[in-house]
């Protein structure tokens, strides 16, 4: 697609620094101390999203930069893939996966509907179909999508005021929610997790085992010293019925090197590697309808 297609597909971006009152407290869009161009969006004083305007492929998070590196060994460019964004933050998966795929479609799901209407009103965002914006609660959601009905679900989900608190809700955890997922992106689909945590690793190897029973194939990246529980960070975790790398597209070999080719050089667990790393943790059976919304 040419760059003037891609930008008659793009609304104009119209940043205003500042604090914005939401649904769930503040948000804050300020400039990015570290890249210049770049901005910040923090909800409740906890980092979110990075904006580039213009460049939606660059990524300055780690995560969300394994996270494409995985769907560019899977997908070739020209694929027509129906993406579903649980979490919807600033929509930055939604406006790169948009400019990487552009015959493909997304469905960002925020449950802030003062956040949702500030990043359509701030970020640039493609207009519907291309990047349709859902406000409702995650779970609920997902436990509505119907078998084959997305390529790729992304999942994204954090509360919590503070970095200490900032979890992704139970119900969105557990086997139950694994293998509706998996129900949902078929035979050829992926379902991405952002796990963020603490050095214990005992919940990220809750969630992996429950991909391990929902999925095929189950990759988890990282840098070593997460791996290790040395720190608080992230793990992307991806569930596929089909090994994850495209030979197509590299296979395997090719996926590695582009992770080890990042900033903070970083592993892909699979197969073996993932078995070690659950270590014969049970999965989760937190239901994935709650009583009651969030």
């Amino acid at each position: 697609m040419s760059k003037q297609r891609r930008n008659q597909n793009r609304s104009a971006v119209n940043i205003e620094p500042g604090i914005y009152e939401i649904d769930s407290g503040t948000a804050e869009i300020k400039p990015d101390p570290f890249t210049p161009g770049a901005w910040v969006l923090l909800i409740n004083g906890v980092e979110s999203s990075q904006l580039i305007p213009d460049e939606p492929q660059r990524l300055g998070f780690e995560y969300m930069r394994w996270m494409a590196i995985a769907l560019g060994f899977r997908y070739p460019q020209d694929a027509r893939l129906r993406f579903l964004h649980l979490g919807g933050g600033g929509a930055t998966m939604a406006r790169w996966g948009a400019d990487r795929y552009p015959n493909s479609r997304h469905t960002t799901v925020e449950y802030d509907a003062k956040l949702t209407e500030l990043a359509r009103d701030n970020f640039g965002l493609p207009r519907a179909p291309i990047v349709k914006m859902r406000v409702g609660e995650a779970g609920q959601v997902l436990a509505e999508t119907r078998p084959d009905s997305w390529d790729v679900i992304i999942r994204d989900v954090f509360i919590g005021t503070t970095r200490g608190d900032h979890i992704t809700p139970m119900h969105l955890t557990g086997l139950d929610a694994a293998e509706t997922a998996a129900r949902a992106v078929g035979a050829n689909g992926a379902y991405v997790l952002n796990y963020g945590g603490p050095p214990n690793l005992a919940p990220a190897r809750a969630e992996a085992a429950a991909l391990a029973q929902a999925f095929e194939h189950v990759t988890l990246i990282s840098d070593a010293t997460m791996f290790k529980g040395r720190r608080r960070g992230n793990i992307v975790m991806v569930g596929t019925q089909t090994p994850l790398a495209n030979p197509d597209l590299g296979g395997t070999d090719a996926f590695i090197a582009a992770l080890r080719a990042e900033p903070l050089p970083t592993q892909a667990k699979y197969g073996t590697a993932t078995t070690n790393f659950i270590a014969g943790t049970p999965p989760s059976l937190a239901p994935l309808l709650l009583q009651e919304p969030l």
